[in-house]
């Protein structure tokens, strides 16, 4: 079961880069400033560690705001499954 929780941005591990659009990030930054982030990212915990695969421009906006934490959508998983999203 997947549980939604806040968890520490720089606990987050971001194996993949990705190019995000500026302009959705700063329309993001600004609902989130102003209502919240409405949408949890999904996250993959690996033997207690947290990586983060999708919701790249949430993930900015709330890093660009200064903000501690993220609203995340747990799911923990083995090795064997994050080794699939890094392949």
């Amino acid at each position: 079961m997947n549980k939604v929780q806040e968890i520490a941005l720089n606990q987050i591990k971001r194996p993949l880069p990705r190019q995000n659009d500026p302009q959705k990030v700063q329309a993001l930054m600004e609902s989130i400033a102003e209502i919240g982030q409405l949408e949890p990212i999904d996250v993959l915990e690996v033997d207690g560690q947290y990586y983060g695969f999708s919701g790249c421009h949430r993930y900015e906006a709330c890093q660009r705001l200064g903000k501690q934490t993220i609203l995340a959508r747990v799911r923990k998983a083995p090795k064997s499954v994050l080794k699939m999203h890094l392949a």
